[in-house]
């Protein structure tokens, strides 16, 4: 049977209910079909709406379509099981190409076609460029994958009533930490310098790590800068060189991130890079190759099938789509939690109705289990974000070619 009649046969039948294992291959063949059409007929109940956008060209495109295809996945589970609230759920689905402004025009136009909820977003300026449009329409946001701190606390009180923005991503204030302890507790370097690149990611980051080093009585030793597209990093790694850094903490985007690993290799410059998720990207790995090897990185989720739960998530990512490897494990796993988190808020507000989306977000009664871990009571009123570093995550490190756990250490509270 056609990949397309078989989502429409699972839609027909809303009260049969996939087994774990079932749901994950039938899954595995929904992904990557077209977001889903409402039905033909007078008796079809409207689909449910949930507007996805994201940079699924460019150079952020490796996370913007791990995170897609992650939701995808988690989108065909729900609707092999029969939907929510007996309606199918329908993925509106946007390219944003990491544009500050586009993403902008994509939110508008979601909300004016009245999406119930919306779930996505990779980069750090696109979400505090379109966010506001869901706050004002009291359409619930879930971020999958952009990380700079100041995400969900754009509108907190005593300014905001309420607050819209979620957030299943590891935010930059705890990624920070994370490399600053990294390079300093476990590997005792002292003189550190930051390079990042001019997006509001990097230059947020760069604060984020900055605030990190003050806590540690430390400062960089030296701060450098570079622009997206830039190919040649080798003046400012020499400056940080010459300022006498033992080791790099990094915050840009994967194919910048590798120009700077080869810059380094130029240099004959052995020290270590450190830095945001980011440094898992295909494009770092693949662009640096060899002289990737060793970086580390902070993550919510490293493709090791360490559960029965993950290697059926990471088993149906590959089948899906045809792939060796999942490009940015993390944004994948992100997004398919991000859609079952939103899904069971939905189940439970019984409504699509924004502000009832929303308390139950902040209320779930049902316990979810996603792949980055398991999530009881993930958010409340005044705590939009799911990922607590207490729980998640790990470090990661570049070996082979592909990231694996820097230490033993596993997720408390993984499925």
């Amino acid at each position: 049977m056609p990949a397309a009649n078989l989502f429409r046969s699972a839609l027909l039948r809303p009260a049969l209910r996939l087994g774990r294992g079932l749901a994950c291959v039938l899954a595995a063949s929904l992904m990557g079909l077209a977001p889903l059409p409402a039905l033909a007929g007078p008796q079809a109940p409207q689909p449910i709406r949930i507007g996805v956008y994201g940079p699924f060209t460019g150079g952020s495109s490796p996370m913007g379509i791990s995170m897609r295809d992650g939701i995808r996945l988690a989108a065909g589970e729900i609707n092999g099981a029969g939907g929510l609230l007996g309606r199918p759920v329908q993925l509106v689905e946007r390219d944003d190409e990491a544009a500050n402004q586009r993403g902008s025009r994509i939110a508008q136009e979601l909300v004016q076609t009245k999406v119930a909820a919306a779930v996505g977003i990779v980069n750090t300026g696109v979400a505090l460029a379109s966010q506001h449009y869901f706050q004002e329409a009291r359409i619930p946001v879930v971020t999958a994958v952009a990380t700079g701190s100041i995400i969900t606390k754009q509108f907190l009180p005593p300014h905001y009533s309420e607050n819209y923005v979620f957030r299943v991503s590891n935010s930059d204030a705890i990624q920070a930490a994370m490399i600053v302890e990294e390079a300093v507790e476990r590997r005792h370097f002292k003189r550190l310098a930051i390079i990042h690149d001019t997006t509001n990611y990097g230059q947020l980051g760069r604060e984020d790590l900055e605030k990190a080093l003050a806590a540690k009585g430390l400062k960089a030793v030296a701060v450098e800068r570079f622009n997206l597209g830039e190919v040649d990093l080798t003046r400012q790694l020499q400056r940080a060189r010459d300022a006498g850094a033992e080791a790099i903490l990094t915050y840009g985007i994967g194919p910048e991130l590798a120009a700077l690993a080869n810059g380094r290799a130029k240099l004959h410059w052995e020290a270590p890079l450190i830095g945001s998720w980011t440094l898992s990207m295909s494009s770092f790995i693949d662009n640096a190759g060899p002289n990737g090897e060793g970086a580390r990185m902070p993550l919510t989720f490293i493709d090791e099938g360490t559960s029965l739960k993950r290697r059926q998530f990471i088993d149906a990512y590959l089948k899906a789509t045809g792939s060796t490897r999942i490009p940015v494990p993390s944004a994948a796993a992100q997004g398919y939690d991000a859609l079952l988190l939103l899904a069971a808020a939905i189940r439970q507000a019984g409504s699509t109705d924004g502000p009832r989306i929303k308390a139950a977000l902040e209320s779930l009664k049902e316990k979810v289990e996603g792949v980055v871990q398991i999530y009881d009571r993930p958010f409340s009123p005044g705590d939009h974000e799911a990922i607590d570093r207490l729980d998640v995550p790990v470090m990661g490190e570049v070996r082979g070619g592909r990231v694996i756990h820097a230490y033993s250490t596993r997720l408390r509270h993984a499925p």
